[in-house]
């Protein structure tokens, strides 16, 4: 039995053509209209912050309850100490001034500290699986969007504690000086959360994260000069002081609050192995930050890479 191959006409074969060029042009178009690495990366971030501020339009109480606390220690340590002779904290006119920077810090500190704990859920819950099979750019997503976060929620928080500060005779840097504590806020933030983030994919679930935030969170504020000035702790205090990142943070912010011609080169802590300045304060937080990411960049190069 023999078969015929019947040729194709030149209609269907221009009409075949002309579908073959339309797909082409299509499947271009789509290839086109995709964004880039980068936007694609801005873009799953956007949304994964986004659901993290929904969960808080949801739990308000959440932020309620991280901006009330702070102006509580605020109004009740001022009011405790209001009666304390004027110097004796040094150049603050009252103790409500000298505490205003320790409160913003620690505020911000403890913020950042708790930043581990909706990713762990997230691990527990199942949800970050989905994330992890998910056609994402870069899950590297995950671990902005949480800092994004906790970046705002401390931004948040600290204006407040600025504002009733303000209003308790505290009173206001300048713009410069503003913009500064904003900045110091932000460096103090991120590293905290780098090493917040990195503890929620090591332990093994959420009770022993709160058992180290617990364990970390007084410690550390005791042995800081959020509360008392360095020359009231013992020697050896004052040096475990000086080695904590929050004795770093608090100083300067302190500084601007008292001294309007602040400079990077002003001496804001004497440490009992010197004078520290504004700059380098700065320099300490910026590489308390830059040894934080890098710690746990094999961490998360493990779990979500």
């Amino acid at each position: 039995m023999s078969t015929t191959l019947t040729p194709k006409s030149p209609e269907r074969a221009n009409s075949s053509a002309i579908a073959n060029d339309a797909i082409k042009a299509w499947k271009a178009e789509q290839l086109n209209g995709q964004p880039s690495a980068l936007g694609a990366f801005a873009q799953e971030t956007l949304a994964m912050t986004r659901r993290l501020f929904i969960q808080l339009q949801r739990r308000p109480s959440t932020l309620v309850a991280g901006v009330i606390q702070p102006l509580i220690w605020l109004v009740l340590f001022g009011a405790l100490f209001q009666n304390v002779p004027q110097g004796l904290f040094g150049e603050s006119q009252n103790y409500g001034q000298f505490l205003g920077a320790g409160i913003i810090v620690f505020t911000a500190f403890g913020g950042a500290l708790n930043a581990g704990l909706p990713v762990m859920f997230d691990r527990e819950f199942g949800f970050l699986n989905r994330f992890l099979v998910a056609p994402l750019a870069s899950r590297y997503s995950i671990v902005v969007a949480s800092a994004i976060f906790i970046a705002a929620m401390s931004l948040v928080q600290t204006a407040a504690i600025v504002g009733v500060s303000a209003l308790l005779g505290a009173g206001l840097p300048g713009a410069g000086g503003l913009a500064l504590v904003f900045a110091i806020v932000l460096a103090l933030v991120l590293g905290v959360t780098a090493l917040s983030l990195g503890l929620s994919f090591a332990l093994p679930g959420h009770i022993e994260l709160i058992a180290v935030i617990f364990v970390t969170n007084l410690p550390l504020l005791f042995a800081s000069t959020a509360l008392v000035p360095l020359s009231f702790m013992p020697r050896w205090l004052q040096v475990v002081a000086c080695l904590n990142p929050l004795t770093y943070a608090i100083e300067p912010i302190r500084y601007v609050y008292l001294h309007s011609d602040w400079a990077l080169s002003s001496v804001v802590l004497s440490a009992p192995f010197g004078d520290v300045t504004l700059g380098i304060c700065l320099g300490v937080l910026v590489g308390f930050c830059g040894i934080a990411l890098t710690l746990i960049q094999p961490l998360l190069r493990r779990r979500i890479a």
